[in-house]
């Protein structure tokens, strides 16, 4: 993925609001509480839920603080080259690999792990 594409700076924290202050924060989009809290909430559920690799690219998304939240749940999420975005949800998708469906896409393990730590 296209880190330069996607990336977006962040003043407050996409989870809880509050303003963020490190050039980390700022980048990701999460301060570092809300980030600990995201892990935690993925390991709870998700890694008996989905595959390894699944997981670490959702993680890679949320790292980069390419998610943006539109309202409660649903995200707008960037496609791999960052060209186009898609809506969001931890129960669908409308990139090409959600509307298939045979396996949730990343941008879905992604907003599914948001979720959980909200």
């Amino acid at each position: 993925m296209n880190a330069a594409a996607t990336t977006h700076q962040h003043t407050n924290c996409l989870r809880c609001g509050r303003k963020l202050t490190s050039a980390k924060s700022t980048a990701t989009g999460y301060g570092p509480t809300c980030t600990r809290k995201v892990r935690e909430a993925a390991k709870a559920e998700i890694i008996a839920t989905y595959k390894p690799h699944q997981i670490a690219k959702a993680e890679e998304l949320i790292e980069q603080g390419a998610l943006i939240p539109l309202r409660t749940g649903i995200y707008l999420a960037p496609s791999s080259d960052g060209s186009r975005t898609y809506k969001t949800h931890r129960a669908a998708c409308s990139c090409p690999a959600g509307i298939k469906g045979v396996h949730p896409c990343k941008h879905r393990i992604a907003a599914h792990i948001l979720s959980l730590a909200a």
